[in-house]
């Protein structure tokens, strides 16, 4: 068995490393290319975004979990490997020549899409779901890091006006698709190509799209909504809201490690029938996963007033009262997460994964609608926060009876009422004698100081859990 620390630890770096260039390139970018150019982008970059979905269907959660079921055959997985992929070809060749279409006749701006036909293109070569499912982590981690480092130093040669909006779309276009060419040698000696049939191949396709319908229910409020952002509102709104949400998944990108890694584990498990391991990790698991949202979304909701002014400059501070509607969906998606990779997906609860999605889509676009013409990139904040929220409570209510839902709850409120002191606590204090950097740095470090206090004098089960881990070492 691979060593979950090791993957973790892996896809956790390459998480991190997610979360600070963001971090280095926005404020640089929201000052040399503005609002506007940064809406112009992200509205083709989601309109880019779908056809990549179409292409993919459901093959990030259904492919791994499909490898990782038969991973300790090396033929079997083959022949699996070649009848997926060979569907995910057949549909990159049919939704590309749509992407073609769609620049040709469509596009309200023919340039940015031309140029973001890479991306579209890099989906057609995506295995990562293979590796994923092998629980080769390494590999992905190692070729994302390197891409990343050099499309971040492409970004601050290149960049230089409002003007080179094409430029930055370019770089991260073609970034998209060398890293996806990029794990291709690497297959030589994990899989061997076998002849396939249209029946075999066409057998994956049901599954599939069953475990597609949540993907785009998903997309409807994390890319539908700064559609209707660009139609309904102005560029500069949606400027405000794609920059607030690239915040938004510092806090999100150590849940993805963990449910990344843990999604093939769980489905192996599964496989094995090993119950009382399952339930041992979604309890420890909803713990971690508590711990770390809530403490850097409070966190990151305390520091606004001084964060936003100081990383993205004066013209953003819109950002402000939208960080604090947007990053409380965190602690929801974080709690639904888990329930997510390491129960509904492994043990093929693909109905409640659908239902739970869904009402989250419905409620979304219902308060997009009703809200973004008055309220514009506040409406559309708001609507992502009931979306999440609505996608937690409905998943957690359907398995109430095959987990320990009231368990989990109790644990997630020990790391919720920490994270609400320390929000009050730092979000009314500021050293304004001291310049706007030393001053964050005051306020995060008091922040972590207080909520890591609190929760080791009210978590008893979270002590245990931490004296385990220091242990094991």
């Amino acid at each position: 068995m691979k060593s979950l620390k090791k993957n973790f630890i892996y896809t956790a770096i390459y998480q991190i490393l997610a979360i600070l260039i963001p971090l280095i390139t926005t404020p640089y970018l929201s000052r040399i290319l503005g609002a506007e150019e940064l809406g112009k982008y992200s509205y083709a970059y989601s309109i880019a975004y779908y056809f990549v979905l179409f292409i993919k269907l459901g093959l990030d959660n259904y492919g791994n979990r499909s490898i990782a079921y038969v991973r300790q055959d090396k033929e079997k997985m083959s022949r699996f490997f070649c009848e997926i992929y060979s569907l995910q070809l057949i549909n990159a060749v049919i939704f590309i020549l749509l992407y073609a279409v769609y620049c040709a006749f469509f596009s309200n701006n023919n340039i940015l899409s031309y140029i973001l036909f890479g991306y579209v293109l890099s989906s057609m070569f995506d295995i990562t779901w293979l590796f994923y499912g092998i629980e080769e982590f390494k590999i992905t981690v190692s070729r994302n890091i390197i891409i990343k480092i050099i499309s971040t130093m492409c970004i601050f040669i290149f960049v230089k006006s409002r003007n080179n909006i094409f430029e930055y779309t370019f770089i991260i276009s073609a970034g998209c698709l060398i890293s996806q060419l990029a794990v291709w040698p690497f297959l030589r000696n994990r899989i061997s190509f076998t002849k396939v049939n249209l029946r075999d191949i066409f057998r994956h396709l049901k599954p599939n799209l069953v475990l597609f319908i949540p993907v785009i229910a998903i997309s409807l409020y994390n890319i539908m909504d700064k559609i209707m952002l660009g139609n309904m509102s102005t560029n500069t709104e949606l400027g405000y809201y794609d920059s607030s949400e690239k915040i938004l998944q510092i806090p999100i990108a150590l849940i993805t490690a963990l449910g990344t890694v843990m999604m093939p584990r769980m489905s192996n498990l599964r496989a094995n029938n090993e119950k009382k391991q399952v339930t041992a990790i979604i309890e420890n698991s909803i713990r971690v996963a508590m711990f770390l949202s809530c403490g850097m979304s409070f966190g990151i909701m305390a520091v606004s007033k001084t964060f936003v002014p100081w990383y993205y400059g004066m013209d953003f501070k819109p950002c402000i009262v939208l960080f604090l509607v947007l990053l409380p969906s965190c602690i929801f998606l974080a709690f639904a997460n888990v329930i997510r990779t390491q129960y509904l997906i492994p043990y093929e609860k693909d109905t409640v994964y659908i239902c739970g999605v869904f009402s989250g889509a419905v409620v979304n676009l219902v308060v997009n609608y009703l809200l973004i013409p008055k309220f514009q990139a506040m409406g559309a904040a708001v609507g992502t926060l009931l979306a999440e929220v609505m996608v937690c409570v409905v998943q957690a209510y359907l398995v109430k009876d095959k987990l320990q839902m009231t368990s989990y709850i109790k644990d997630a409120f020990e790391f919720i009422i920490p994270g609400i002191i320390m929000f009050v606590f730092v979000y009314n204090i500021d050293f304004r004698e001291f310049n706007s950097i030393f001053n964050l740095f005051l306020q995060v470090a008091m922040g972590i100081l207080i909520y890591v206090i609190i929760v080791f004098l009210i978590s008893s089960d979270f002590r245990e859990f931490i004296k385990k881990g220091v242990n094991s070492h």
